[in-house]
């Protein structure tokens, strides 16, 4: 569908073409964010370019998770939110982008600016966003209010961004951006999708894998080429036990953002298998993104949550997992394909056949709790695991295109 958009000059200071232009120059092309009606112009523009890609997110930590994805898949990315979204991205800010030396440009918008009216819920954040961005450690400049201020900031932004390694923030105060309206609004088309699904019911406790066994039969089905995301906690440090190899990512921090890490890479680049090795815990804290994977297709995302009921990683607490069908709610969120099983012959079968399938496809595997007596955590450092995993992402690109 061709979509025009509407400008609509108020008392505002630039169009966002003005805006994206300079960046488009500069290879940014990558967005992903949860909108905010100061970031609208922003956001419309870029979802009306044929030249740029816009994830919308479900939640601000999600989007950070998503270019996290797309910027070791070799895209240079933007991350958008409204002031109040940041609380959502201090953990993944700070325990992944900070850890891993992730750059991404972050635009926040100032609501609640003091001495502007605007919402009660707004007060607060307005008072302390540049302070939160401080104590974060975030380097941010306001965002430019005028043309002629647009190459130079957003120049300054880059260059720091590729020498720190680290993210980048423009703070945007309303009136800043002429307001574009959709003439039309995007349609989203969803597939023909046939949902494979393999859903039993889990009564056999006594017949489940541990992790480490489970972790070696879907290693079984790996090939060379394919990315595998570990989440947080033991099920990377297992992971790295049984096979460290330059196509790993271990997701020491930023909970719950395994899944949306990996729908960045697979949406970079299509030809790329990913393999997403979850947890319980960790999905039903990032629940909304499974709809996000629903929502954008990823043919080449494996997405399998290994289930033991409990946050495991930190004393065997109870998660609400055992009253939830991660295969069922894959499939009413348009995966294509959901499998659910937790004895070694179902959980075979059902890896030997989501591989012939397209994605996107959730595996819902039931396994014990507990995990090896002895067990070690990752000896390669996290920004070590980013650059093999970039030249990796880079060479398999190379040899697709």
């Amino acid at each position: 569908m061709s979509i025009l958009l509407l400008t609509h000059p108020h008392t505002s200071m630039i169009e966002s073409t003005a805006f994206l232009g300079p960046m488009r120059s500069l290879g940014y092309t990558f967005y992903s964010g949860v909108p905010c009606s100061l970031l609208q112009p922003l956001i419309n523009s870029v979802i009306c370019h044929q030249d740029s890609a816009y994830i919308a997110a479900a939640s601000e930590g999600e989007a950070i998770g998503i270019t996290f994805g797309a910027f070791l898949a070799g895209r240079k990315t933007v991350t958008m939110c409204q002031n109040s979204g940041l609380g959502n991205m201090a953990n993944p800010l700070t325990s992944l982008n900070a850890t891993f030396k992730i750059p991404t440009l972050l635009i926040t918008t100032w609501r609640g600016e003091p001495g502007q009216q605007d919402e009660p819920q707004h007060e607060l954040m307005g008072q302390i966003t540049h302070k939160l961005l401080d104590t974060l450690k975030i380097h941010w400049l306001p965002f430019p209010e005028s043309t002629t201020e647009v190459m130079a900031v957003i120049e300054e932004a880059d260059t720091y961004m590729q020498t720190r390694q680290s993210p980048f923030a423009l703070v945007l105060r309303e009136g800043t951006l002429t307001s574009s309206l959709f003439s039309e609004y995007p349609s989203h088309t969803l597939p023909t999708t046939k949902s494979y699904q393999q859903i039993l019911a889990f009564n056999q406790p006594q017949v489940r894998l541990t992790r480490t066994q489970a972790i070696k039969q879907i290693l079984d089905i790996c090939v060379e080429t394919d990315v595998v995301i570990a989440t947080t906690g033991k099920t990377g440090r297992e992971l790295f036990t049984l096979q460290d190899r330059p196509g790993n990512l271990y997701v020491v921090g930023g909970m719950g953002t395994a899944s949306a890490i990996g729908l960045g890479i697979a949406l970079s680049n299509p030809k790329q298998r990913v393999i997403v090795l979850d947890g319980d815990g960790a999905a039903l804290m990032k629940l909304g993104t499974l709809a996000t994977i629903g929502h954008y297709q990823p043919k080449n995302l494996l997405h399998i949550i290994l289930d033991n009921e409990t946050h495991d990683s930190t004393g065997g607490q109870l998660t609400a997992s055992s009253s939830v069908s991660f295969a069922k709610v894959a499939t009413a969120v348009n995966y294509k394909n959901a499998y659910a099983a937790e004895n070694l012959q179902d959980i075979k079968a059902c890896l030997t056949d989501s591989i012939e399938q397209d994605g996107p496809t959730m595996l819902h595997f039931k396994i014990r709790p507990g995990s090896p007596k002895i067990l070690g955590r990752p000896s390669v450092k996290p920004p070590e695991v980013k650059a093999r995993l970039t030249d990796f992402l880079a060479t398999n690109a190379s040899t697709h295109s």
